[in-house]
């Protein structure tokens, strides 16, 4: 090995620790639920601010990286009611846990739900997590409603796509100022009724 492979070695494990720590310091702020900022991350990854923007040009990209691996595949957060045949239930079931994690997380969600407004184009960065809980929730209607009425199992998809969301659950603590729990339970009530509502 020649010393210029050996710096070059050395400076690229250097830029993975680094990368390394920051994703970390993200991931760990995700978990408290406290705000998700830059510089937040940047003072508990230990490095500037300007180091963290140069492994990551915004913080959607940062969150999104942090988040991953964070929440359970679908199948494996829709377990408890993986024998249920009621869409109904897993709907329910699903719909909880979303707004649960993020109400655990919100600091990390906000912050990416306000980059993404402001710069729509960082959209596609946001998690999709809830279409996957969604679609492992409807799987007993895919071979009914879903065959019968494609476009009215598309549309339950996307009505439940509104309400299975982290946009409900501040706009019910936010904006109705319901408790946590409250809103949950207002957000569950509702993916039920649509659900059910589908299947009439």
């Amino acid at each position: 090995m020649t010393a210029q492979t050996g710096t070059e070695t050395g400076r690229s494990n250097q830029k993975r620790r680094t990368r390394t720590a920051i994703v970390e310091a993200a991931r760990a702020l995700v978990e408290t639920g406290a705000e998700v900022t830059m510089p937040a991350v940047a003072r508990a990854a230990l490095v500037s601010e300007a180091t963290a923007y140069r492994y990551f040009p915004d913080l959607p990209s940062l969150i999104g990286e942090a988040l991953a691996g964070v929440w359970p595949p679908p199948a494996e957060a829709l377990r408890p009611v993986a024998d249920s045949p009621d869409p109904v239930e897993r709907v329910a079931y699903a719909c909880e846990f979303l707004l649960r994690g993020v109400l655990a997380r919100q600091g990390s969600v906000r912050a990416m739900m306000a980059a993404t407004i402001t710069h729509p184009e960082t959209a596609a960065t946001r998690p999709g997590i809830r279409f996957g809980l969604i679609d492992q929730a409807l799987l007993p209607l895919e071979d009914t409603l879903g065959e019968s009425d494609p476009e009215a199992f598309a549309q339950l998809k996307r009505d439940l796509a509104v309400v299975v969301s982290a946009e409900a659950v501040f706009t019910l603590t936010d904006l109705c100022a319901l408790g946590p729990d409250e809103a949950v339970a207002s957000a569950v009530r509702t993916a039920r009724t649509l659900t059910r509502a589908a299947l009439d």
